[in-house]
């Protein structure tokens, strides 16, 4: 195994652990604020170690652009998503999560 293979494929076993991580959060975490912020930073930062290690291994820089822009454009979209989703949430009268209100 080359020295870039390693590296992709721990790029790659990084991305999955913060997936795992994004998903966890989201059965855990007690409101939609929180669990919006799991999914967002973790599966962002996850999909972003995923494309650096599949860039690794792409072979052509062309095919490694495709995979950044990918990247860029579902941070772009997450980010504007999560607000949408959370300004909903807000205007429809849900409170952020504060600690003794339980479990909902």
């Amino acid at each position: 195994m080359s020295m870039v293979d390693v590296l992709s494929t721990a790029l790659l076993v990084s991305g999955a652990v913060f997936f795992l991580a994004g998903t966890v959060g989201i059965i855990r975490l007690p409101d939609v604020y929180t669990r919006l912020h799991a999914l967002t930073k973790a599966d962002n930062l996850g999909l972003g170690l995923i494309s650096a290690g599949l860039m690794l291994q792409s072979g052509s820089l062309p095919g490694a652009m495709k995979l950044a822009l990918i990247w860029f454009l579902v941070i772009s979209n997450s980010s504007t998503i999560s607000y949408l989703i959370a300004h909903a949430a807000r205007v429809s009268g849900v409170s952020p999560w504060r600690k003794g209100d339980g479990e909902r």
